[in-house]
């Protein structure tokens, strides 16, 4: 069972970049998917959640209007898109998987999240 993000790199203020969320051992569609990042001495940040039951989504409000959250169940993948990219988004981005299928965990930090994938770096910078 893991999960693999991927997509991360460094772009210019007002940049994209795609993020990959794979998963290997179980199936994606069954869990609510969430992104998280974390930058240095800051607290771990839920940035966005694409429910199990109805595909419904959670965008932190920093980044609502900015990134879109969809999912491939034939793929078994995620992504996040990114748009608009501020240096204050810089960060290691996670995606983590939860069988409950709302996006409440995401929306509270990520406890009780099922798995996590190996972070993949975003920097923002000029």
């Amino acid at each position: 069972v893991q999960l693999q993000a991927s997509g991360g790199g460094s772009v210019q203020p007002g940049g994209s970049l795609r993020l990959s969320c794979a998963a290997s051992g179980f199936a994606l569609d069954y869990y609510a998917i969430g992104w998280f990042r974390q930058a240095p001495g800051k607290e771990r940040e839920g940035v966005s959640c694409i429910s199990s039951l109805d595909d419904s989504t959670y965008y932190a409000d920093s980044v609502k209007g900015r990134f879109t959250i969809s999912r491939d169940n034939t793929k078994n993948a995620v992504w996040l898109q990114m748009n608009s990219l501020k240096p204050e988004d810089t960060a290691v981005y996670y995606c983590a998987a939860d069988a409950r299928p709302s996006c409440k965990a995401t929306a509270e930090g990520g406890y009780g999240m099922d798995y996590w994938g190996k972070g993949t770096q975003v920097t923002v910078s000029s």
